[in-house]
């Protein structure tokens, strides 16, 4: 990454360690970037980005979130807020090869007034100037054709080229709902969108019949029925590297986020990466009782509060970094050798 704030660095020799020791995490567990050969694309659903209920986030987390980030080649991000002064701030971190491109606001209370984005590395990647929102059509009952319940947060649909590999990515954030594993709305969400891009991928004059479909699904295990709803309503599938991970949640173990594939893709590795094994670490609580304030010791209600650790490992560094990890694959994008053997006839 090669915009870092020095001076704040030069002052703050913990985040310079923790930033040191991140690096070192990301290097041992995500593939090497490389020009030609393969493609790192990643998910990641950064809680809150960015809103004041824990505090604005500081130059700390958004060095660690922009070295996280400037791992990859392409990033799909949810939970972007209305409010862009954090992700302006970390693509500034990020540097002038790095764009990026997002939704409009999200309205309505369950909308909770998010955005969806794609950032990438344009010295790799290139924006092919396919972009929408994903509307879904009406159905026909009974010889009527009648409005279709649209999806809450509205998916986010992108086209790509990077090496041989023209792709469509689709972003998503489906709704929570109630805490059941089988929640309906969540199902129907999933159904409808499962079939509009599996039409779309049919369509001979679609863009690109290489379809990508990632972000939060909110689904909880593999074996639920939701889960199988991703894939009974579409003919997208989830490889099995991408089957044996850990959950993406930060105990990993549930499975909200997946990365699902329609048309001809190379998948040479897939993995979470936990970066809380690096920064805001559980024993490094005692260093931000300051930035935590008075409520790392009283309660909203005013009353002591009972189980602080609680306090720092579930809520105020999931806001700093997020309550989810980022999921990641690598795909193979040179095709050259395919493409010289079609040569010989």
């Amino acid at each position: 990454m090669p915009f870092y704030n020095t001076s704040f660095l030069k002052d703050n020799p913990f985040v310079l360690d923790r930033l040191l020791s991140l690096r070192q995490g990301l290097y041992k567990n995500i593939p090497t970037r490389n020009l030609r050969d393969s493609l790192l694309l990643a998910s990641w659903n950064i809680r809150d980005f960015d809103k004041k209920a824990y505090g604005y986030r500081g130059d700390e987390p958004l060095h660690y979130i922009a070295e996280i980030i400037s791992h990859f080649d392409l990033v799909a991000v949810q939970e972007v807020n209305r409010d862009l002064q954090a992700l302006n701030k970390v693509v500034k971190l990020l540097g002038g090869d790095w764009k990026y491109i997002f939704t409009d606001t999200t309205e309505g209370d369950a909308g909770n007034d998010e955005r969806l984005a794609f950032l990438y590395d344009s010295r790799k990647v290139r924006f092919a100037g396919l972009a929408g929102e994903i509307v879904i059509p009406p159905l026909k009952v009974n010889g009527q054709t009648v409005p279709s319940a649209q999806i809450v947060r509205t998916p986010y649909l992108a086209g790509f080229r990077a090496g041989w590999t023209d792709f469509i990515l689709t972003t998503v954030h489906i709704l929570y709902g109630s805490s059941s594993s089988t929640d309906p709305v969540r199902k129907a969400e999933i159904i409808s969108l499962a079939k509009f891009l599996a039409n779309r991928a049919n369509d001979k004059k679609s863009w690109s019949r290489n379809i990508v479909m990632l972000g939060d699904f909110n689904i909880f295990q593999r074996n639920d029925e939701v889960y199988q709803a991703l894939l009974e309503h579409s003919t997208f599938y989830i490889p099995e590297e991408l089957q044996t991970i850990p959950g993406s949640n930060v105990p990993q173990n549930k499975f909200y986020d997946q990365i699902a594939f329609k048309g001809k893709f190379k998948l040479y590795d897939a993995g979470v990466f936990d970066f809380y094994e690096h920064v805001y670490r559980l024993e490094d609580e005692q260093h931000y009782v300051a930035d935590m304030g008075d409520a790392y010791h009283t309660t909203s209600s005013g009353n002591p509060r009972e189980n602080k650790t609680l306090y720092y490992k579930t809520y105020w560094r999931t806001h700093q970094m997020s309550d989810h990890l980022p999921m990641w694959v690598e795909l193979g994008i040179n095709n050259t050798d395919d493409y010289l053997n079609s040569l010989k006839g």
